[in-house]
């Protein structure tokens, strides 16, 4: 029906738009990143849980070679090169594009640089309907990898992990308790920060490569040669780093993210990342870079400072993991949307903010945890519109209702000022008086979609498409990354 402020409520009942009990997804995650490339293909599992499908089974079929990303100067990758490098994998995999149900395309480090994106794009475009696209910043590649190596599911048990993913410009550290990440950061440290031919020549020597190498006592520049004790000596000072921060010591500039301040220490460290599988001897291969010396010097000095040095679930693949897969539910009992063509929506990555929603709301505290969650999902800079999921619980009183939806609006001030749509999508039947309070009484002026009977996590990303007129419902695809649970 019309409400006098212009917008539109449906109501449905809820139910599934699809009827299989089971349906097998073939699945490919792809990793771009500033140093290496790859592509992991998937068979995936889905079973029916309500309105809700559930993985009942993953299976790897094909892990690609790793490629060292290509280049055409320091900051834009060669498409070429990578479009061949892709089409090698798919004939490995002994799969066509059209087999390929959904996927994931992540995207790091120097990648996701505005000079790539075309390039990458291009490689992709087929596939534009079918992938998550995640352009993961330094907080969101370290969750990423802290889910993707393990290291979240191996703290379930009640011991404290730190994962420490080692790649080829930075090392993310992620704090791992009862199965989820709680505290973060990273280092200007990496394998590839500095590259040498084979007679030991200094071909690439990025800027905190040239700071580490001061550090360690060396005037070297490109075209100079680094003994054998040079790239030791280098290692060692970007180990005693990357060890220092697990300790919660502030770097400065050599930290990317804030200081590793937690109030409990990690009894068990995992490594992940390329440089993971030189700590774990999974390769002897040589990419003439600091891969075996950092991973023999971060080995001795986490060995020196108590930590125990636990197995990796997944090493240089541990954020390629995460696949794709999809379920579709329908929003429950109600759905708003303001202006009429608001919808669809397509791929929205999902925040799910830590809410206290008792009986009494406080919107400042509302607010600041949409904060927390934009920032750890890499998408406090409003550049894309984000789905925000809500755990409704209790009365719809006025009072509670205003102060989340107050709280909603100022957290996602960046994306809402940059011109993104106001989405909220909730778990309890409350959907459309949500929409009305931002209307009405927050004045908001903006685009509005607030939907209800719909379950979501972070990794989620949805499409929401267009209403039903015979039913009213509105169909919602949630499109989840994978990663290992045990």
């Amino acid at each position: 029906m019309s409400t006098e402020t212009g917008g539109r409520i449906f109501s449905a009942a809820s139910r599934s738009l699809i009827e299989e009990d089971e349906i097998e997804l073939t699945s490919v995650g792809v990793d771009i990143g500033s140093s290496t490339s790859h592509l992991l293909f998937s068979k995936i599992t889905l079973e029916r849980s309500d309105t809700r499908y559930i993985i009942a089974a993953r299976e790897v079929l094909y892990e690609s070679e790793i490629l060292l990303t290509p280049y055409r100067d320091d900051t834009t990758i060669d498409a070429e090169a990578l479009a061949a490098f892709v089409e090698a994998q798919y004939r490995g995999a002994g799969l066509a594009r059209e087999e390929i149900d959904t996927g994931a395309l992540i995207l790091t480090g120097v990648a996701v640089r505005r000079a790539n994106a075309r390039a990458i794009g291009d490689v992709f475009s087929a596939e534009a309907g079918k992938f998550v696209s995640v352009s993961a910043g330094d907080a969101l590649e370290t969750l990423m990898a802290a889910h993707g190596s393990g290291a979240a599911a191996f703290s379930r048990d009640g011991m404290p992990v730190l994962n420490i993913d080692v790649g080829g410009g930075t090392t993310k550290l992620a704090l791992c308790i009862d199965g989820e990440p709680v505290a973060m950061t990273a280092v200007e440290a990496g394998a590839r920060l500095i590259a040498f031919a084979e007679d030991g020549t200094i071909t690439r020597l990025e800027p905190f490569g040239r700071r580490a190498l001061a550090d360690a006592g060396f005037a070297l520049e490109l075209g100079d040669k680094a003994n054998p004790e040079v790239r030791r000596a280098l290692a060692a000072r970007m180990a005693d780093d990357v060890i220092a921060a697990a300790g919660g010591a502030d770097l400065g500039d050599k930290l990317r993210l804030p200081p590793l301040n937690a109030d409990r220490r990690a009894a068990f460290v995992q490594f992940s990342g390329g440089v993971s599988e030189f700590v774990y001897t999974r390769t002897a291969a040589s990419f003439g870079d600091l891969g075996p010396d950092l991973a023999a010097a971060l080995i001795a000095r986490a060995t020196a400072e108590g930590y125990v040095i636990a197995d990796s679930r997944q090493g240089i693949r541990a954020t390629v993991v995460g696949a794709s897969q999809y379920t579709v539910q329908v929003s429950g009992s109600t759905i708003y949307f303001d202006p009429p063509d608001a919808l669809p929506l397509r791929n929205l990555p999902v925040i799910a903010p830590t809410l206290d929603l008792g009986e009494t709301v406080d919107a400042a505290a509302v607010a600041a945890a949409v904060g927390e969650a934009l920032a750890r999902m890499d998408v406090a800079h409003g550049d894309r519109a984000v789905a925000v999921a809500v755990p409704w619980r209790g009365s719809a009183t006025f009072h509670r209702l205003r102060a989340l939806t107050r709280g909603l609006i100022d957290g996602l001030a960046a994306p809402l000022a940059a011109g993104h749509p106001l989405v909220i999508v909730l778990d309890g039947d409350v959907g459309g008086l949500i929409g009305i309070h931002a209307r009405v009484e927050e004045g908001f002026p903006g685009t509005i979609v607030s939907i209800d009977g719909i379950r979501l996590s972070e990794f989620d990303f949805i499409d929401i498409g267009e209403v039903l007129k015979a039913t009213g419902a509105a169909p919602v695809v949630v499109k989840s990354l994978v990663f290992p649970t045990q």
